[in-house]
């Protein structure tokens, strides 16, 4: 890994992608989580460019469709609690164009972590519960240090592992408030 130009703007754009990304651990509104990762891909795009990560990059181009396409459903459709037959065959799609992009862009067995990484935040994103999200963002983050560590992106290993945190916390602090919404509950009950 040679310091070069292109190298720094990675760098920053990583570092740009991750801030993001780390924000919508915090945000309980769906349709602004998917607009925040929407404008997170994008940077981490660049980001791959720029590092010839065209796996990761091709896993971008997946991000940024399926968000569009979930946006677009449910403002189409209005917010449901309970997937739909085609909100079944939404996540198939999704998954199908994943593995055909990855085989175009298959550069050994470590590119595929950025694969495995986009197949869970893509199911934890599908899933209309943010907790659902926030606790799958932890393998997702895992996925995604062990795909940065691979394209050398240093500031990527480095900022996936404060996401991984953010994503912990995130589900702690929700999984806390639901337990203490529980135990109140039953006191008002009585």
């Amino acid at each position: 890994m040679e310091l070069t130009t292109t190298y720094i703007i990675s760098q920053i754009f990583a570092i740009l992608m991750y801030v993001l990304l780390a924000s919508t651990y915090y945000l309980k509104n769906r349709r602004i989580v998917l607009i925040i990762n929407i404008l997170s891909m994008i940077a981490q795009a660049i980001s791959f460019i720029c590092l010839k990560a065209y796996t990761g990059l091709a896993m971008d181009i997946v991000a940024i469709i399926r968000n569009i396409v979930f946006m677009v459903d449910e403002k189409k459709n209005g917010k449901r609690e309970q997937n739909t037959k085609k909100d079944i065959s939404i996540l198939a799609l999704l998954y199908v164009i994943t593995i055909v992009l990855s085989v175009f862009t298959y550069n050994g067995l470590p590119s595929l972590f950025s694969v495995l990484g986009t197949f869970l935040y893509t199911y934890s994103i599908w899933q209309k519960n943010t907790n659902t999200y926030k606790l799958l963002g932890i393998p997702t983050s895992m996925s995604w240090i062990a795909y940065n560590i691979y394209i050398k992106s240093i500031f990527g290993g480095i900022l996936e592992g404060i996401v991984l945190l953010c994503s912990g916390v995130g589900y702690l602090l929700a999984k806390r408030k639901a337990n203490k919404v529980e135990s109140v509950q039953p006191n008002i009950q009585k």
